[in-house]
């Protein structure tokens, strides 16, 4: 199968996704850890593209590269869970992933998490604890991650008059968990969106979030496939989708404790989607 078969049956079975998230060597000397401002409590404010045309919610899809040639990438994971999935989780469905988490605090990889409300309502211990570590930053990936347009790979769909709301009320969920690092990025079910949907968020005044190199975790079973399209993807500046989700996306912890120590070897450094963002915006 081409990588671009692969990528493109990646992307609808990201789409078709409805269940979220909860040794290697060392981190070679130039990883960066935690910014000091960050550890003194005192973090930049996250960076925000401008408006697009009209005052429309801006979209990012990755860093342009480098003028330096330095090797960046941000490694994104969507929690996500639906409005409905409930009984579901009551069953023993796992729609977190806490080993993964602990294995990127272990590597000391920075990671922006795009989380549902409502998985931070059914983990609000687990979203309390990524949502407070400076490691992570927490985005917004909606309340229901019900589609925000039609033909979205089957995913039921929000009222128009309710697409505001639900971004809102999955924030307001963060809060109530006790979510600190919040970041005004918003990710959209799917990755399904129009012109219409980014007028309609305008006013939230956030940037939308996609990516450049989708990993193919969703409901795969084998760790090594997905770490090698995720490695025959990357480049400087690349905003890679995964997911944190033990029951959809079984092996990426797996796949991960591969991918990291060979982008190191390679010369990458981790950053989170605010790093990429502020590089972006200073070029």
């Amino acid at each position: 199968m081409t990588i671009t078969v692969r990528k493109l049956l990646a992307i609808a079975l990201l789409g078709a996704s409805l269940a979220g998230c909860g040794s290697d060597p060392a981190p070679a000397p130039h990883e960066a850890a935690p910014s000091a401002s960050a550890a003194a409590g005192a973090p930049k404010s996250p960076p925000t593209l401008a408006p697009g045309p009209g005052g429309i919610t801006p979209v990012f899809e990755r860093a342009p590269k480098n003028p330096q040639g330095e090797k960046v990438v941000a490694l994104t994971f969507d929690a996500d869970m639906t409005s409905d999935q409930g009984p579901r989780a009551a069953g023993g469905e796992h729609f977190d992933n806490p080993e993964l988490i602990a294995d990127l605090k272990r590597l000391k990889v920075p990671a922006t998490v795009f989380m549902t409300g409502r998985w931070a309502k059914e983990y609000p211990a687990e979203a309390r604890a990524i949502g407070t570590d400076p490691n992570f930053e927490i985005g917004n990936h909606s309340y229901s991650h019900y589609a925000f347009k039609a033909d979205c790979y089957g995913l039921p769909v929000v009222e128009k008059n309710r697409r505001r709301a639900d971004v809102e009320k999955a924030a307001a969920q963060f809060k109530k968990a006790g979510v600190q690092n919040a970041v005004p990025y918003f990710r959209f079910p799917g990755g399904c969106y129009d012109d219409e949907v980014l007028r309609t968020l305008a006013p939230l005044k956030m940037t939308a979030v996609q990516w450049d190199v989708v990993s193919g975790d969703a409901f795969a079973k084998d760790a090594n496939a997905v770490a090698e399209q995720v490695l025959a993807g990357v480049q400087p500046g690349s905003l890679v989708v995964m997911h944190c989700t033990r029951s959809a996306a079984p092996v990426t912890d797996a796949a991960i404790q591969r991918i990291v120590p060979e982008l190191r070897k390679r010369g990458y450094r981790f950053v989170k989607v605010s790093d990429l963002i502020r590089s972006a915006t200073h070029h």
